[in-house]
């Protein structure tokens, strides 16, 4: 009768010497896996990849025929996205906050695409706004609301700001957003459409002081819980989280101007606290950062903001930029520990530090 092959237990295997016969578990399991099983789990992430680039193609039906309305079209990424959408036959309703950005758009832009004046902070601008939009769009609804209006001004290091600095900024990127989507969504609902939410990548990670972060943490809640209570109404809420583009809201020398002026205004106090070199080396610091880590191209968040209009499985987040993809989002689900060092590392010491 044969003899059956001598089996370690898994005693055996834990407390086997280096220079003992037992082969190690890893050496068993790597024996044990046929060659074929490698090839099917590399067949399968193929998949996944030709899967996601064909449902990232895909495209909703009767694009001429959908209206989209987005604020903040003077400049920027929404006077780029009104340009783009427009060249893409929508039909698209663009909201500016002066006449002369209304017109400067009108004249890059077909006869198809439409002007209002709006501002986001007024009740009363809003409700006209969404009374022109539901005489523009008739029975059909708006198939997409695009809240792209945002300041970033006053920022500085918190203790120079005020709590009227605060709700500036707040009143514009996050109560007006707020605002304008709950008048504007009875007619997103009915074109079972879409609501894409300009936030950034510092409403994931606070990079500095002001309204402007806490704004865009706002707006990730509430485009959170906006697209959790709506999505059986067959209406989809996407949030934009761009990185460091070069727009009118990182101008280096108006940045400057403003930290100046938060910096004059700033109790005694507080800059002797500080130190006059803490503000001129925190100054040059914000004029690096901005100088260097700022990309031209505004594609990389029109493009991502057109997808989730106009595809048919947009994403709930688009991180836009290589700054926001590769740093900020892998930064962000690191202990806090390692990114307070991080974010931290290079700001310069108050007079009065210890």
């Amino acid at each position: 009768m044969p003899q059956k092959p001598f089996e370690p237990t898994l005693v055996e295997y834990m407390t086997a010497p280096p220079d003992s016969d037992i082969p190690l578990v890893g050496e068993q399991l790597e024996a044990s896996l046929p060659a074929s099983m490698w090839f099917y789990l590399a067949l399968a992430i193929l998949l996944y990849f030709v899967i996601r680039s064909y449902r990232e193609k895909q495209q909703v039906d009767n694009l001429r025929e959908k209206h989209v309305f987005i604020t903040g079209c003077d400049s920027g990424f929404g006077n780029q996205l009104a340009r783009q959408l427009d060249a893409q036959g929508l039909c698209v309703l663009a909201a500016c906050l002066t006449q002369k950005g209304a017109q400067q758009l009108e004249r890059l832009t077909s006869d198809r695409l439409k002007t209002t004046l709006l501002d986001v902070t007024s009740s009363e601008s809003i409700e006209a706004a969404t009374a022109w939009v539901k005489e523009c769009v008739g029975n059909k609804g708006l198939w997409g609301l695009v809240n792209n209006a945002g300041i970033v001004h006053p920022i500085s290091p918190n203790e120079w700001l005020t709590k009227e600095d605060y709700m500036k900024v707040l009143n514009v990127n996050l109560i007006g957003l707020i605002d304008v989507t709950l008048h504007m969504l009875p007619l997103v609902k009915k074109a079972r459409g879409r609501v894409v939410n300009m936030s950034s990548i510092v409403g994931r990670l606070s990079t500095m002081g002001g309204g402007y972060c806490l704004s865009k943490y706002g707006v990730e809640a509430f485009s959170d819980s906006l697209r959790r209570e709506i999505h059986s109404f067959g209406v989809k809420v996407a949030i934009i989280e761009p990185g460091y583009f070069r727009t009118s809201m990182t101008d280096i020398q108006k940045t400057l101007e403003c930290m100046e002026q938060q910096w004059i205004k700033a109790p005694e106090e507080i800059k002797e606290s500080y130190g006059q070199p803490y503000f001129d080396a925190f100054c040059e610091m914000i004029k690096v950062q901005l100088a260097t880590r700022c990309c031209t191209d505004l594609y990389k968040v029109t493009d991502c903001m057109e997808h989730a209009l106009i595809s048919k499985y947009p994403y709930t987040r688009y991180s836009a930029g290589w700054d926001s993809r590769w740093i900020f989002v892998p930064l962000s689900y690191l202990p806090t520990s390692v990114v307070d060092f991080v974010l931290t590392r290079s700001y310069p010491k108050p007079a009065q530090a210890l």
